[in-house]
């Protein structure tokens, strides 16, 4: 993945490629719940767990971030619109493939979710734009670089831990584990550009896998 790291001063104004993020992080979230639900619905365990996952939404947002040359303030407002919108957009998903009450939209589940995606979108919207921010030191890129890993590792301790818990199946919960692990490292893999640095990033990810277990866990969303 070739990644533009050409990126503008914190704070600048918006561009014509900052307007742009008007229509794309709204398309995002709409495509990211939609194809979410589906994902869900049509896709066999273990691999359709990973539409039940907060992590990957996470993970979205960071991407939506890394890939567009937007200012700082743009990228994080993207990045929290498209996780807003996907919440919706699923449970409209929902409601139109398998006649689901339209009510859930906007229901308390949906509130929290939405509160959920309020706070990724800030974390991992700021995240995707000081990973490709070439004026920023690189020991704070490739730290940035580590949350999209992190959280997908995270999630897979939580997941291990459940392991031998007799409410779940413990070939679905180990499959599904190696599932968020090897995710995770694919995605730092392809993200990150040299493998000095990949291993650095790992190794960054590390402490930050420890905060977002405790944060996960905290959210009751897993």
């Amino acid at each position: 993945m070739n990644i533009d790291t050409r990126a503008g001063v914190i704070g600048r104004p918006a561009t014509a490629t900052g307007r742009r993020a008007v229509l794309v992080a709204p398309l995002a979230g709409l495509l990211l719940g939609v194809l979410d639900f589906a994902w869900i619905k049509f896709v066999p365990a273990p691999f359709g767990e990973l539409g039940n996952s907060i992590a990957v939404w996470a993970v979205a947002a960071f991407l939506l971030t890394l890939l567009n040359r937007w200012s700082l303030p743009v990228s994080v407002a993207a990045a929290v619109v498209q996780l807003v919108i996907a919440v919706p957009a699923y449970y409209l998903a929902a409601a139109l493939i398998q006649n689901d009450d339209l009510a859930n939209m906007y229901d308390a589940n949906a509130l929290l979710w939405a509160g959920l995606g309020v706070v990724a979108g800030l974390v991992f919207g700021a995240g995707g734009f000081v990973a490709r921010c070439a004026r920023l030191p690189e020991l704070l890129r490739d730290t940035a670089l580590a949350l999209p890993g992190a959280v997908l590792f995270a999630e897979a301790v939580l997941q291990a831990f459940r392991i031998g818990n007799p409410s779940y199946a413990t070939g679905g919960l180990v499959a599904y584990t190696l599932i968020l692990i090897l995710l995770g490292l694919t995605v730092t893999a392809l993200i990150t550009p040299t493998w000095r640095r990949r291993g650095v990033v790992l190794v960054l990810a590390l402490p930050l896998t420890a905060a977002g277990y405790v944060l996960l866990g905290l959210t009751g969303f897993h």
